[in-house]
């Protein structure tokens, strides 16, 4: 895997929003954390256009962030905001000029399709981490996760060891992100490579039984078998119909995985969640699940 070069200050960093539809007093606070730490922030009113709930329609927004990718002053891409339409875009991109000169390309939810898709056809690693739309909300942990990785210095993370956790040492390319995201792509050039691989998930606002309907997907295509380790992000504001499922979404994702043998680790500090800790996706990392404490080395 390719790592793009580290960020300095005075670096221009750029914002897209490939997906929903944002405003610029909701990147306000955003773009001011990332000024205040030295970088200048590079945007047009392109980053604000409306059609429907996305921020363009599906030519305005696939010109707009291929600007971005062919431009070589710029040194990382910060995704604003998720909510739906990379999926319905990243086919249109052209990558080459990005190929050489590779910069980071940051977000989560339904950024997940762009961090995959990088990983997978053109072998350079990305970030799984805060968007300016939700830096308000973050903890400064997780904020400062996500610059220190654009900068060279992505931090290990630990956290305790919770009861349905399996213990074990792994190593393996760290892959993945949304579920729901990872479940569309299945079948594409841009699913991830699972075999040997350490799979990150977390997911919000999902029915429980579509959780399930999602994990045994995986495993029926062979997606789960050869996993050298899973870990488990946050699985927040789940849903439920009027007859319960009977499990929580870490006991449904439990339940699919348990006949296997790699660890298993569960409630990562990363997703949907205040305390959203970047992850460089593509890296080969190693996970540690001991009997108090898990530890992903980055």
């Amino acid at each position: 895997m390719i790592s793009p070069p580290p960020l300095k200050k005075g670096d221009k960093i750029a914002l897209a929003a490939p997906a929903r539809k944002v405003s610029q007093q909701e990147l306000a606070f955003g773009i001011s954390v990332l000024k205040q730490k030295g970088f200048e922030v590079v945007f047009d009113e392109g980053l604000f256009l409306s059609y429907d709930q996305f921020a363009g329609d599906d030519m305005q927004r696939t010109r707009y962030l291929q600007q971005l990718l062919d431009n070589p002053t710029i040194k990382a891409i910060l995704f604003a905001r998720g909510g739906y339409g990379s999926l319905r875009i990243v086919d249109r991109l052209n990558f080459s000029q990005f190929v050489q000169h590779p910069k980071w390309l940051a977000g989560y939810s339904d950024i997940t399709v762009f961090l995959n898709h990088v990983n997978r056809l053109y072998r350079i690693e990305t970030l799984h981490a805060p968007m300016p739309f939700g830096f308000d909300k973050n903890t400064p942990e997780s904020l400062q996760s996500l610059f220190d990785a654009m900068m060279g210095k992505p931090e290990s993370i630990s956290w305790p060891t919770q009861s349905l956790s399996r213990k074990g040492i792994a190593k393996g390319t760290l892959v993945g992100g949304n579920l729901s995201v990872l479940y569309s792509l299945l079948g594409s050039r841009s699913f991830p490579q699972t075999s040997g691989s350490i799979l990150f998930i977390e997911d919000l606002d999902e029915y429980l039984y579509h959780i399930d309907r999602m994990m045994v997907a995986l495993k029926r295509a062979g997606k789960l078998k050869n996993l050298a380790g899973l870990v488990v992000g946050g699985m927040n504001d789940m849903n439920d119909n009027t007859v319960p499922f009977g499990k929580t979404a870490e006991e449904i994702i439990w339940d699919v995985v348990k006949e296997f043998d790699f660890p298993v680790a569960f409630h990562c500090p990363v997703g949907h969640i205040a305390d959203n800790r970047t992850l460089v996706m593509g890296r080969k990392v190693e996970l540690e699940v001991r009997e108090l404490e898990v530890c992903l080395r980055q």
